[in-house]
């Protein structure tokens, strides 16, 4: 029996703001040419980079914390993605795309020469999500929410997001359940725990709740209503199993 590939470290990022009808979060949709979830609709993220976790933390003026290359790597892909930066200091559109057009030098390089530090401790853990072991391409990724940062107006790369889109967590799942867009496990299950939150507080509340993370790994099961993805009871999900052939798993 062939062994499960292992997880490559990863992050995710859920921009979180409160709009007219409640709570909000940035989603964007993955190139269909994308070896991975091609064309699904995710929040902003992806694989840790070398210079994510090669940083020379300890010498660096920022909180410390054992997910510190997770949090670098979730605000340098939103950024890289969407154009939304969590960094301190005023980040205008003429300085977003100067950051965007930026080579040489990792991306903290590229920050501090324009003045800015990673708004690291803006972002809170909010869960940990582990690929199923039959999947091809296997992430243990950390998925972070903080508040959208103000006066910035997101602009997707063309590249790995072709569109980006504000709504809420229940309108996003209305418009999967319609077959208008296609979440993968992962981001489904979050977007049901963050539907039963009113307002971005709200959201970084419930997050609260459940530190340290612990560690979600899917698992298919023969149940009476037939084989289903479950994951353990107790982590703020109100759904915990899925019938398999409803799971997307990339």
């Amino acid at each position: 029996m062939t062994s499960p590939v292992e997880p490559l470290p990863a992050a995710s990022l859920i921009l979180l703001r409160d709009g007219v009808d409640g709570l909000e979060v940035f989603m964007i949709q993955r190139h269909r040419d994308l070896r991975f979830a091609p064309g699904a609709t995710v929040f902003p993220g992806g694989r840790l980079d070398a210079e994510d976790s090669e940083l020379p933390w300890r010498d660096l003026s920022l909180p410390l914390s054992n997910d510190l290359p997770q949090r670098l790597a979730a605000i340098r892909e939103a950024f890289e993605e969407c154009g939304l930066l969590l960094a301190g200091g005023t980040v205008d559109a003429a300085l977003s795309d100067r950051l965007r057009a930026a080579t040489g030098g990792t991306f903290l390089d590229r920050l501090r020469a324009a003045g800015l530090d990673p708004d690291v401790a803006a972002l809170v853990p909010f869960a940990r999500w582990i690929t199923p072991e039959s999947v091809w391409r296997r992430f243990d990724t950390l998925f972070f929410l903080a508040k959208a940062p103000a006066r910035q107006t997101a602009v997707v790369d063309g590249v790995e997001a072709v569109a980006g889109f504000w709504g809420t967590p229940r309108a996003i799942l209305a418009e999967a359940e319609a077959e208008r867009l296609s979440l993968v496990f992962a981001t489904r299950m979050n977007l049901l725990r963050l539907a039963g939150c009113r307002t971005a507080r709200h959201a970084m509340e419930e997050a609260a709740r459940f530190h340290p993370l612990t560690p979600i790994l899917p698992r298919p099961a023969d149940t009476p209503e037939g084989p289903a993805l479950c994951i353990p009871d107790g982590l703020g999900y109100p759904l915990t199993r899925v019938p398999l052939d409803q799971a997307r798993l990339g």
